[in-house]
Parts: C-alpha cells; sequence; structure tokens
C-alpha cells in the first residue's frame, strides 16, 4: 500500500436501496449500463455490479439480469467489472454464486463473515412504498441473519478462483478480517488481494474514526503488506470515512449501492458524481486516481480480454 495511487470501486446500485427511496437509483439494464459507463469516465477503476428486475426494482441474481447489460459495459469502458456474490441476504450462496461462476469476472466481491444485517431503521424515513417488496425487504431485517459461513465461503472461492476470479473480501468487522486470516493461513487466499473494510450497516462495526483506525490496524497486524486496503462507508459517511481511509494510505469505494446522497440532505442524481466528488477528496490530499490498468497491476488482475462476457 505504499503507492500513491488510489483505486476507487463504484458499487452501481446494489440490494439495500429500494426505488422510493430515491428516483435515481439504476434498476434497469440500459440504467446500470449507463451509470457504471459514466462512473468509470469519471474515473471509476473497478465497477462492482448487481442486477435488479427491471420492472420492481427488486434484487435479481440469475445470470440473464447480468447478461443484459455486461456486454455493453466492457465494450464502452476498460473498467474492470466486479460481480457481487453477496447478492442479497435472502438468497442462497448458490444462488448467490451464479453470474460470477458463469461470467468469470476479473473481480467478485465475497462477505467473510455472517452478520445480523439491520436495515429496519430506515422504516422511519419512508411511510409509502411504491413496491410491496421494499417494506417486507426492511422490516425482514429484524430477524435476519446474512449468511456466510465457513462453508459458504469455500463454496465461492472453489468455485470462482479456478477461472482465474479474483475478490474484493468484504468485512464488515474485525471477526471478519480474522476469518480472512484463516483462509490465507489454509493457502485457499493468495496475496495480493483487496480487502474492502465496510462502516456503518447496522449489525457491523460503526463509523467513528477510531473504528476505521482500529480495522487498518487489525489488517496490517494480521496481513503486512499482502493485501491492498479500501473503505466504504454507509449512508452519510461515505465521504467521510472515504477521507479518513485516503488519508491514511487506503483506496475508496463509493457508489448508489452504499449511498443514496451527494451531501447532507441531498441526493446524489448519479453514481458519477459521487465518483467525481470523492476524486476531489483524493486529489486533494495530495494523492492520485489509479486507471483500471493500474489497479489490475497492484491486484494482479487476469485482464479483461479473459472473462466469459
Amino acid at each position: 500500500m505504499a503507492s500513491n495511487k488510489v483505486i476507487i470501486t463504484c458499487a452501481i446500485t446494489g440490494a439495500i436501496h429500494t426505488p422510493t427511496m430515491t428516483p435515481h437509483l439504476p434498476i434497469t439494464a440500459d440504467q446500470i449500463a449507463s451509470e457504471a459507463i459514466a462512473a468509470a469516465e469519471a474515473g471509476a477503476a473497478i465497477l462492482h455490479l448487481h442486477a435488479r428486475n427491471p420492472e420492481t426494482g427488486q434484487p435479481d441474481q440469475s445470470p440473464e439480469a447480468f447478461a443484459a447489460f455486461l456486454p455493453r459495459i466492457k465494450q464502452a469502458t476498460n473498467a474492470a467489472i466486479n460481480l457481487t456474490t453477496g447478492g442479497s441476504p435472502y438468497m442462497t450462496v448458490a444462488e448467490r454464486a451464479r453470474p460470477a461462476m458463469q461470467f468469470q469476472p476479473e473481480v467478485a466481491s465475497l462477505n467473510m463473515g455472517s452478520m445480523n444485517f439491520g436495515l429496519f431503521p430506515l422504516l422511519n424515513k419512508y411511510k409509502e412504498f411504491q413496491h410491496k417488496w421494499e417494506r417486507e425487504h426492511l422490516e425482514g431485517s429484524r430477524d435476519l441473519v446474512f449468511r456466510n459461513s465457513f462453508k459458504d465461503i469455500e463454496y465461492v472461492l472453489e468455485a470462482c478462483y479456478g477461472n482465474g476470479t479474483r475478490f474484493e473480501f468484504e468485512c464488515y468487522d474485525t471477526s471478519h478480517l480474522y476469518n480472512l486470516a484463516h483462509f490465507v493461513d489454509r493457502g485457499l487466499i493468495k496475496p495480493p488481494f483487496l480487502v474492502q473494510s465496510v462502516f456503518g450497516i447496522l449489525g457491523g462495526i460503526g463509523t467513528h474514526p477510531e473504528d476505521v483506525a482500529h480495522m487498518r490496524r487489525t489488517a496490517d497486524r494480521l496481513f503486512g503488506d499482502a493485501y491492498e486496503w479500501s473503505v466504504l462507508g454507509a449512508g452519510a459517511a461515505q465521504f467521510r470515512v472515504a477521507a479518513m481511509a485516503a488519508a491514511m494510505g487506503g483506496h475508496v469505494r463509493v457508489g448508489l449501492e452504499d449511498s443514496i446522497w451527494i451531501g447532507r440532505g441531498q441526493l446524489a442524481e448519479s453514481n458519477a458524481d459521487q465518483v467525481r466528488k470523492v476524486r476531489q477528496i483524493v486529489e486533494g490530499l495530495g494523492r492520485e486516481i489509479a486507471t483500471p490498468d493500474e489497479a489490475r497491476a497492484m491486484l494482479a488482475l487476469k485482464g479483461g480480454d479473459k472473462v466469459a462476457f
């Protein structure tokens, strides 16, 4: 992590936010493709992608849903494409891994532990919803454990590593860093690897500066120079956490998956807006934005010519 280059990952739509929360959330294949391409043009080196039902906006982890936009994004940008294996907490690991198994992307996300995943506080902000599933999605998280057992993690590693796919290891708490270390010690994960520290999801670590520093210190102690450290801050903490990490030598992730805001009480109108804002923060700290090929070199990615889409 000695490089002055910062990898910006942009998470385009995710599975947390719903259509009622913002009119700018990409839902259709056209919207996801357009938003991804614009984010890359704004400076994102990696595009983290989910799919949605174009009618309801509900998360859709079918390979067919991804096939509707993946080739278009690949043809229009040099960014490294990262497919979720997180999908939605309501899906099985087999369902969640199908797109990454079929399309063999350069990067896939992988959650490194089970956790309570509380979205229900958002019910206090929205009284009416466009679709029935939205309220059920939020209410159901009162009694939701997002399962990512050791067996589940092994399943995804074994299913995807043979295709040359590397991982964005999403760690929502320090215990997830220790889970990651377990797999590194077993030789199932090879350096260099990308650790994505996630701050601000109810059930995971918070967004206090000490939380950010603690995750960095723990990862340094466990992994030394074998990893690249990136952060994402959920909701209103997005840019504050990004600024802290960039100042500490890390990489950053933004996007409408993680936060629908661009400022206090102001909705982001696009993913590209968030990329441009975090780029200003990074460059204001005297650091430089990594190109997609520079990110590939740092993370030992296989290249966009070796994917199956």
